[in-house]
C-alpha cells in the first residue's frame, strides 16, 4: 500500500573528508517535494505548485556536494551552536570565560568555522504514515568544539505533512552549563525564478519592536518600536517598498537583515510571518515558539555563486526567515536568556506552511 506521504533515499555523494552524504526527498500527494541531505541538514529543494498548479522549486541551493562545501551563505543549512553573531567572539558562563572564532569581522557567526552547516548529521529515524512523514537527524557536538561548553546531543526532525507543512523540531541537551540557538537558514523566492530579486513578494510580521544593530551588526542591546519605520511589517507590504529607505539601520544592514521582536511570545507555538508572491499566488506562512525572528534579504549575495540552471544568485535572489533568539544573547542579560543546563531540554518548533491563493 503507497503511502500519502514518503521519503525516497539516494547517495549524494562523498566529502573531502571521505564521509557519505545521503539525499532524502519526503514527498506528499498534494504535489509538495522537499530535498533533504545529511551534510549541514540542509533543505536543498522545496518543489511546489503555483496557483495554476506549476511545480518549481523555491529555494536557492545546489546540485551537487562540492558547492555545498565550498563557501557558501548557509544555503538550507541547520545552523548551530548558535544561530546569528555573539560580539567579539566571546562570552561568560558561571565566571568562566569562552573564546570563539572571529569569522565574520571581529563577531562570532553561526556557530564558527565549522558550525553544524558544515557537519555530516546522522540518520535516527525514518518515519512514514498516511498523514506524514519524518527524517530525524543527529549530531553530537562535543566539548569545546567551536569554544563551547559542553557535549551537545542534538537532534533535529524534519516532518513533512500532508497539508503542505513542514515542522522543524530541534532537540537538545548538555552535559555541562552551555548556551545554545538553533535554526534553519534556508533562502526562499516564490517566484520560482531565481534570476528575478525577492522584492516583489509581499511580507507581513507580527512583531511591534525589531533589534537595533551597530556598526558591526550586533545588538546596541535596545529594542525600537516598527512605528513609522521601514521596519513596519505588522501589514503585509512589498520588500521593495522601503528596502532602500534613507533609514541608519537599513544602510547598516544593506537592506533587511534584523532579527524581529516578536508578538505574543508568551502563547508560544503561533503563526508569526507571512510572504506572498502575487504572481505565482505562492504562499510562505511561519509558526514558531521562538522569541525572534531574523529576517533577511539576501543583501550579501553577488552574483559568484551558480544557480542549477547557467545563472547566478545575485543581490537579494531569496529571503530567510530565521526564527531564533535574538542575536548576541549570550552577551545581553535583558535578551531572553539561551543558556542550556545539565538536565534541562532544549525544545523547539518551527513550522514552514506553502499554499495558494
Amino acid at each position: 500500500m503507497n503511502k500519502s506521504v514518503s521519503i525516497i533515499e539516494s547517495d549524494f555523494g562523498t566529502t573531502v573528508g571521505d564521509e557519505v552524504v545521503k539525499k532524502y526527498i519526503l514527498k506528499n500527494e498534494g504535489g509538495i517535494e522537499v530535498g533533504i541531505i545529511t551534510f549541514g541538514g540542509r533543505i536543498i529543494t522545496v518543489n511546489t505548485a503555483d496557483k495554476k498548479g506549476k511545480i518549481q522549486n523555491v529555494v536557492l541551493g545546489f546540485d551537487n556536494l562540492k558547492q555545498y562545501e565550498i563557501k557558501n551563505p548557509f544555503f538550507g543549512a541547520l545552523v548551530g551552536r548558535y544561530g546569528n553573531r555573539i560580539a567579539k567572539g566571546k562570552f561568560n558562563l558561571n565566571d568562566t570565560e569562552y573564546t570563539l572564532a572571529k569569522n565574520n569581522g571581529e563577531n562570532n557567526l553561526h556557530g564558527g568555522e565549522k558550525g553544524f552547516d558544515k557537519v555530516v548529521w546522522k540518520v535516527e529515524g525514518i518515519e512514514e504514515t498516511d498523514s506524514k512523514a519524518s527524517l530525524k537527524l543527529s549530531y553530537l557536538s562535543k566539548d569545546m568544539e567551536e569554544g563551547f561548553p559542553g557535549n551537545l546531543a542534538t537532534t533535529v526532525t524534519y516532518t513533512l505533512n500532508q497539508d503542505n507543512s513542514l515542522d522543524v523540531l530541534y532537540e537538545a541537551t548538555t552535559d555541562k552549563t552551555t548556551v545554545v540557538n538553533l535554526t534553519q537558514h534556508s533562502y526562499f523566492n516564490l517566484s520560482g525564478d531565481f534570476s528575478q530579486p525577492i522584492v516583489d513578494h509581499e511580507v507581513e510580521i507580527d512583531a511591534d519592536e525589531f533589534v537595533p544593530v551597530d556598526g558591526s551588526l550586533i545588538p546596541t542591546g535596545e529594542l525600537a518600536n516598527v512605528e513609522g519605520t521601514p521596519f513596519d511589517f505588522r501589514k503585509a507590504k512589498l520588500v521593495g517598498a522601503e528596502i532602500n529607505a534613507e533609514n541608519k539601520q537599513i544602510e547598516l544592514g544593506g537592506g533587511y537583515d534584523h532579527c524581529w521582536v516578536l508578538n505574543d511570545q508568551k502563547a508560544g507555538y503561533r503563526s508569526v510571518a507571512k510572504a506572498y508572491h502575487s504572481r505565482t499566488g505562492r504562499t510562505l506562512e511561519v509558526l514558531t515558539d521562538q522569541p525572534g525572528m531574523q529576517f533577511y534579504t539576501g543583501n550579501f549575495l553577488d552574483a559568484t555563486l551558480p544557480t542549477r540552471n547557467g545563472g547566478f544568485y545575485a543581490k537579494r535572489s531569496g529571503f530567510c526567515f530565521e526564527t531564533q533568539h535574538y542575536p548576541d544573547s549570550p552577551n545581553q542579560s535583558e535578551f531572553p536568556s539561551v543558556r542550556l543546563e545539565p538536565g534541562e531540554k532544549y525544545s523547539t518548533k518551527t513550522t514552514f506552511k506553502f499554499s495558494t491563493k
